[in-house]
């Protein structure tokens, strides 16, 4: 686990502590189940145990990780009962969600979208991939308006964070390039203002995303 900082980016420690280990959680370097030592964490990364703690919480909100009593801060076990229940609900609301993004998509969202999706396009290694795949979801979430919503549909996005990056690992990374291309079709029925069209695109994908999903935890 290394503190990557982007060039150009300036983060405080709380930030940069979450995000290293988001992305080590994502990439596989922790793996389910890896218990996450306040102590040992701040000295790998050169902080206190301060913006550690804080980033264990983010974490935790983030359904990343489970904050246990006896154990402390564990990553979280995966579940197939799980993750086929975040899908049933993202499946009933994305649709609908990303219907209302389209009425009300901005210019400057697009274009955030399109450089999401030329960076994912780019061959970024697997962690890096999950975290802007999340990234893009995210944004899209955030274009209809509705916070509650976009609130929401984050969270079960973030818990199904763990679930895509084992999709990827099981496939080579077959299913990055599926998703690629269905995030580049999600984007031409946004610019066409084509609300009905980019709600079978999303049901697809999550479908899709799904069944790899299933496979790769049988």
């Amino acid at each position: 686990m290394e503190a990557q900082l982007i060039p150009g980016e300036r983060r405080t420690a709380h930030q940069m502590v979450r995000d290293s280990l988001r992305l080590a959680i994502l990439d596989g370097t922790l793996g389910a189940g890896a218990r996450l030592v306040q102590a040992d964490i701040a000295a790998r990364l050169q902080v206190s145990t301060t913006p550690v703690r804080e980033a264990l919480r983010d974490l935790a909100s983030e359904g990343l990780i489970r904050l246990d009593a006896h154990r402390g801060a564990v990553i979280r076990e995966t579940s197939l009962a799980e993750v086929r229940e975040i899908y049933l609900i993202r499946r009933l609301l994305e649709p609908e969600a990303v219907t209302i993004a389209v009425r009300a998509m901005t210019p400057e969202t697009l274009a955030a979208l399109e450089r999401l999706r030329s960076e994912m396009d780019g061959g970024p290694d697997l962690g890096r991939w999950v975290a802007l795949n999340r990234e893009f979801h995210r944004l899209l979430n955030s274009a209809a308006q509705l916070d509650r919503l976009a609130e929401i549909l984050n969270h079960l996005d973030d818990n199904a964070a763990v679930y895509v990056n084992l999709a990827l690992r099981a496939t080579g990374g077959d299913h990055r390039d599926t998703a690629n291309r269905h995030h580049q079709r999600l984007l031409d029925a946004c610019r066409d203002r084509d609300g009905d069209g980019a709600a079978k695109l999303v049901l697809e994908h999550l479908q899709q995303t799904l069944a790899t999903i299933e496979l790769s935890l049988r």
